[in-house]
């Protein structure tokens, strides 16, 4: 039985299981609210969850055969087509599942990588996500050959059919990765020229980084009256696009881009694959740093945006954190004021309060970009770091919830 997310299988009526197992960390999402929002995103309907507390992970079936034959329940009582796991799961403990419950299984990763699949648009944001997926797929390929394992190949032979199809599988995979690596290498040249035109005419770049959701296309699309595309949904925006906004109180334009949006667990394999669009933060001369305000999760959001930064070599530029959809929240609890610091990492950074949807606070965050600009006579803008902080205003202590 095939484990694999295909276009045929993914539409508004798909039901699947929700799983989720809460191995003690602190950032375990027990109402798999994430998970869901990840499913619904790549078509699919949450019909019922199963949350359990392990100390560590079953070999087998990762949830033990107790809550195996739960989860069985449920799949027959809601007639679920698939289950979900927010973990990753290994290719054993995918094919143990499938072969005891007899539907597709599938985790977090996988499913990123399929919503990732229907989202790209760009001719690199296509070829991001073949790498990964191949990547992903290259590990799992003895599930697909599962039913020849039972075949032998004959007296003083160990393997048999299944075992040189595995192979020619790998090799196939392999080559196409590298086919995939090559042409991805030529993208990555051709947007290192664009980003060297830039510097050379001492143009000074901001990159819009944040966790996937938090409105940076709106922000975006606000700020330079572009038509990016943007929705209230995960990962709407994979292909970074990158507008000139001109600031009337520096008298000149600014290269704004939008990125792919971060998430908890966000595979490695695609952070790797998206080196090529990721790069666009690495060389901006300031990150604006979009937080949801409204999301009461955020603070861990930005602790999981900070930790791809860091993974991507993006942490040591300077950024102000934009926290975005003022207006989503509810009155009696909004800041006390609209500028301050907020600690990140040990590091006070300057924060402003926005909504792009509703057009609040963009001309004070313009009049920041303008200060920045300013500060910065060259493009040489790595030197940011040695400059004071930008807001006057100390960090707000009141007793709201930020």
């Amino acid at each position: 039985m095939t484990a694999s997310l295909s276009s045929s299988s993914l539409s508004a009526s798909t039901p699947v299981i929700l799983v989720g197992v809460d191995l003690g960390f602190s950032h375990f999402d027990g109402e798999l609210q994430e998970l869901g929002l990840l499913a619904e995103t790549a078509g699919m309907q949450p019909v019922a969850d199963l949350v359990c507390k392990r100390k560590a992970p079953d070999p087998a079936l990762f949830i033990g055969s107790g809550k195996a034959e739960e989860l069985k329940l449920l799949v027959d009582m809601h007639q679920a087509k698939e289950v979900l796991f927010d973990q990753a799961l290994s290719p054993a403990q995918q094919r143990n599942l499938e072969r005891f419950l007899q539907c597709p299984v599938n985790d977090r990763t996988m499913l990123i990588l399929e919503i990732f699949a229907q989202r790209a648009r760009s001719h690199e944001g296509k070829l991001q996500v073949e790498l990964a997926r191949l990547q992903y797929l290259s590990t799992r390929l003895v599930r697909r050959w599962s039913h020849l394992e039972r075949q032998q190949g004959g007296i003083g032979q160990r393997g048999g059919p299944g075992e040189t199809q595995i192979e020619l599988d790998k090799r196939m995979i392999g080559e196409a990765i590298k086919r995939t690596k090559e042409k991805l290498q030529k993208v990555k040249k051709q947007r290192g020229t664009q980003r060297r035109q830039r510097q050379r005419h001492g143009v000074f770049t901001v990159s819009l980084v944040g966790y996937t959701n938090a409105g940076k296309s709106t922000l975006f699309n606000t700020l330079v009256k572009a038509q990016a595309y943007a929705a209230d949904q995960l990962f709407a925006t994979l292909d970074t696009t990158t507008r000139q906004m001109y600031l009337e109180g520096a008298q000149t334009s600014v290269s704004l881009s939008d990125t792919v949006g971060f998430i908890r667990a966000l595979p490695h394999g695609l952070i790797d694959a998206f080196q090529a669009t990721l790069q666009e933060a690495i060389d901006a001369d300031l990150l604006l740093h979009v937080v949801d305000a409204a999301n009461p999760n955020y603070r861990e959001q930005i602790g999981q945006v900070q930790q791809v930064l860091a993974e991507i070599g993006a942490s040591a530029i300077p950024q102000v954190l934009v926290f975005n959809k003022l207006d989503a929240i509810e009155p009696g609890q909004r800041p006390l004021r609209l500028q301050d610091h907020y600690e990140v990492d040990g590091q006070m950074l300057p924060r402003i309060f926005v909504s792009a949807a509703a057009n609040q606070g963009l001309d004070a965050l313009r009049e920041l970009l303008t200060q920045r600009v300013l500060q910065a006579p060259t493009a040489a803008a790595r030197e940011f770091s040695d400059l004071p902080p930008i807001c006057s205003v100390e960090p707000d202590k009141g007793e709201n919830l930020f």
